[in-house]
């Protein structure tokens, strides 16, 4: 059985590049890697319609904070699975985002750290116990910067015409939380060890020797 490792983050840390980065480290070791992104827009129907709250499309659901995350939360239950066929079939299974972005963003969404909600142990009772999702083996925190996470964000959105900002990535104090509320649930080892990744102010990134075992 494979090592299931999550990449978690701001909207614009740097996730995905972080991620293609790791998985051909890892393939030029001789392990086989597989991987996978959250939320699977246009795979997925939960998905889907999720994206379709965030941006407003589906009246006063997306005011609501659980009605989105068990949206997300079905997609993880829709990928399972997939998730245990590539985690039987390969040495690592890389994920660009997991139940700990639902943990956090709905948490950011009730007041973040301030507010002792139990959101966090909400979504583990959903996603884990009650949906069956496995566990990471170890998740990643790629702790960009709030102000260079936010540039990419606005970056990639004026580059693409299918990628305006969602409601989620085009609050400040929305992002704020959430990354104050990684940086807690890390601390707590949220669903597995934790690994914190800060950029140094050049960009790069060191990558601790034995990350994957």
């Amino acid at each position: 059985m494979g090592q299931l490792i999550v990449i978690e983050g701001l909207d614009g840390s740097g996730k995905r590049t972080l991620t293609e980065s790791l998985a051909a480290q890892w393939r030029a070791a001789g392990r086989t890697v597989a991987t996978m992104a959250f939320p699977r827009y246009g795979i997925d129907v939960h998905a889907d319609l999720v994206q379709d709250a965030l941006y407003g499309r589906l009246g006063d659901l997306s005011e609501s904070v659980y009605g989105p995350a068990l949206l997300f939360a079905l997609d993880r239950r829709a990928a399972a699975p997939a998730i245990r066929d590539m985690l039987s079939s390969n040495d690592i299974l890389l994920l660009d985002r997991y139940v700990t972005s639902n943990a956090a963003y709905g948490s950011a969404r009730l007041g973040g750290p301030a507010a002792d909600t139990g959101f966090a142990q909400w979504v583990r009772e959903l996603e884990v116990d009650r949906f069956g999702v496995p566990l990471p083996d170890r998740q990643i925190l790629l702790a960009t910067p709030l102000e260079v996470a936010a540039e990419r964000a606005r970056d990639r959105a004026a580059s693409s015409a299918d990628r305006a900002l969602d409601s989620f990535e085009s609050d400040a104090g929305l992002q704020q939380r959430t990354g104050a509320m990684y940086q807690l649930l890390a601390a707590q080892d949220y669903l597995s060890p934790w690994t914190v990744l800060t950029p140094a102010p050049d960009g790069a990134l060191r990558i601790p020797a034995g990350l994957a075992g």
